[in-house]
């Protein structure tokens, strides 16, 4: 099994997401055997879109300048890391009530045509990465699980869901901790336990259906 694991807060080793990541990634690996790809966009420096890479994407491939094929270069890279893996997984924050604006910049740089989009003759999406299993491990300063008074705040969701669905992810599975940032200690803490309490059963059940499929356990 290939995993890309990727890391997306700016807080080094004072992040909660980092934390959980490398926990969760930890016990994936000791439960199977695993190849690990990691990514970590704080220190990736991928540029944001601009007109060159706008107008290269939309350019036939064989007609591309030498500009343009320096400006996809990146991104062709981060789609074939992608193409490549069996099982992605995101650790982030809630930034402003949505991801962080690398990983935003990391969406831009996989979504596309020709690579993790293509289209039918009628006109039809068709995702790439049906075969992908999606993680996403995200901590939030507030709490924003359903049915509390801040749910409605919750963009990063159905961003992340309305993103890979784009691409063909049928699997994902969202870990959400929270409150950690704007709670006492004693929540905190307590999110952060059952976040690692969630994380070690989802390693736990991801290993054994790899086992089922016939990967290796370790």
């Amino acid at each position: 099994m290939q995993i890309l694991y990727v890391d997306s807060s700016p807080k080094g080793e004072r992040s909660n997401s980092r934390l959980l990541g490398r926990f969760f990634i930890d016990a994936l690996r000791s439960k199977l055997d695993a190849e690990l790809d990691y990514l970590d966009l704080a220190d990736a420096d991928l540029p944001h879109v601009d007109a060159l890479f706008t107008q290269a994407i939309y350019q036939e491939e064989a007609q591309r300048s030498p500009a343009m094929e320096a400006r996809l270069q990146q991104s062709d890279q981060l789609c074939r890391r992608l193409l490549a893996a069996d099982m992605l997984v995101c650790a982030m924050p809630m930034h402003n009530w949505c991801y962080p604006s690398v990983f935003k910049v990391f969406i831009d740089h996989i979504t596309r045509t020709g690579f993790t989009v293509n289209y039918s003759s009628q006109g039809e999406i068709l995702g790439q990465l049906g075969d992908l299993k999606c993680v996403f491990i995200t901590t939030r300063g507030g709490d924003l699980s359903p049915g509390s008074p801040l749910a409605e705040m919750d963009a990063l969701t159905p961003a992340l869901t309305a993103a890979f669905g784009f691409l063909g992810v049928r699997d994902m599975t969202f870990v959400d901790v929270q409150p950690l940032q704007f709670a006492n200690r004693q929540l905190h803490d307590q999110a952060l336990q059952a976040g690692k309490n969630k994380l070690a059963l989802l390693a736990q059940e991801l290993a054994s259906a790899a086992c089922l499929k016939g990967d290796i356990l370790g």
